[in-house]
């Protein structure tokens, strides 16, 4: 989680009366709402709304997001080219599953139009990484600004807004965790700072900077997304209505180029870019750095056997340096029981060398990954055979 953050009015202890401006609405007290995780044992949140959050007028069914898997025959490398998909949809139903298990659903989302009503996942964390365009994020926590190469890091359960400027095509890497999402233990102290040395520190993470207090009574719709299931309510008004709040439970983001490579004078394995991680898969970020120093190292990662995950990268920028044919919004799939490794040509090409520009997303899961047919139409059907010379 990130670090405690408040905002706005509160009150002098928890679960007392946070007393209204005399005579202004309803019983003369902002209503409290506690926002839990693994039920009361672990990090929480507390806001104060104008109304009760509880007011609900209509529930309706709203159908199904489905999920259309491949029939795959053979067990095989995938090189997906996904900067080539359409636009479509909005910010929500414009998303497109591409690899998914019981832990984690990734998909893209490039957004036609702007998002056309509230939206909350009551089943997900989502870590939406922002690979083009910028805006803002609306919750009841207030306005989070965002920007390219940012993840923007959503518990669920939260109702948001996504809000793109004009100019750019908005382009979102859009993962889904059945798992909380949190900081890798091994960056944190004792006492849950961010320890020197690890590749990130609190102040590389921005939660909301105001509040965002809309005093409305009128009808507001939210749809709801629970495993596959939709649900729209209707409520009797606006929830972004909180005026102070307090905790450890808030979305923020975090910026690819702000994460601090480890290196050394030869190769270093994936888990020194681990940014994050939740049960069942760890996510990290390659970012721009120095390569190795040994006068002998070979600068390309070696060739590996994935014996107990499947591997996915997300290829954002510059030119990465073990892979040929690779192009911006590409993902590449290494499943388990096959090994992989960088391309012929590309450790000769990398020994004069000093530094690489690279930036991609890596997510190794530990259950195997199964594709959609819409991740199937992307696919090049030749890149298992890209070793050859």
């Amino acid at each position: 989680m990130p670090p405690y953050r408040q905002i706005g009015s509160l009150p002098r202890k928890r679960h007392i009366a946070h007393r209204q401006e005399p005579g202004y609405r309803n019983e003369g007290i902002y209503y409290e709402e506690v926002v839990t995780t693994a039920g009361f044992g672990r990090a929480y949140s507390i806001a104060y709304h104008l109304r009760p959050p509880t007011r609900v007028r209509k529930v309706e069914a709203a159908g199904q997001w489905t999920l259309d898997f491949a029939e795959e025959p053979a067990l095989r490398h995938h090189h997906l080219k996904s900067g080539q998909m359409k636009p479509g949809g909005d910010p929500i139903t414009g998303r497109v599953p591409l690899l998914v298990n019981s832990d984690i659903t990734i998909a893209r989302c490039r957004p036609a139009g702007p998002q056309t009503e509230l939206y909350r996942n009551a089943a997900a964390d989502e870590v939406l990484f922002i690979h083009k365009g910028r805006g803002t994020l609306s919750s009841m926590f207030g306005v989070l600004p965002f920007k390219p190469y940012d993840y923007v890091v959503i518990p669920r359960c939260l109702t948001y807004r996504l809000d793109f400027e004009a100019g750019v095509q908005p382009d979102l890497l859009v993962i889904e965790a059945a798992n909380n999402v949190g900081i890798p233990p091994r960056y944190l102290n004792p006492e849950g700072q961010l320890r020197l040395g690890a590749p990130f520190s609190e102040r590389d993470l921005h939660g909301p900077r105001e509040l965002l207090v809309i005093d409305r009574e009128e009808d507001v719709t939210v749809l709801i997304k629970d495993g596959c299931r939709l649900t729209r309510y209707t409520l009797a008004q606006h929830p972004f209505d909180v005026v102070g709040w307090d905790g450890f439970v808030y979305p923020f983001t975090f910026n690819a180029d702000d994460f601090e490579p480890i290196t050394g004078t030869v190769h270093q394995p994936p888990p020194v870019q681990q940014t994050f991680e939740a049960t069942g898969f760890v996510l990290c970020t390659f970012a721009p750095r120095m390569l190795d120093t040994h006068p002998e190292a070979i600068k390309v990662p070696y060739a590996h056997s994935n014996v107990q995950s499947d591997e996915v990268l997300y290829y954002v920028r510059g030119q990465f340096g073990s892979r040929r044919g690779v192009e911006e919004g590409s993902f590449t799939l290494h499943p388990r029981g096959i090994p992989h490794g960088p391309h012929p040509g590309t450790i000769v090409a990398s020994r004069a060398m000093t530094r690489t520009d690279e930036l991609a997303v890596m997510i190794d899961t530990v259950q195997p990954l199964q594709l959609t047919r819409q991740a199937m139409k992307i696919d090049d059907p030749n890149y298992p055979y890209s070793w050859l010379d």
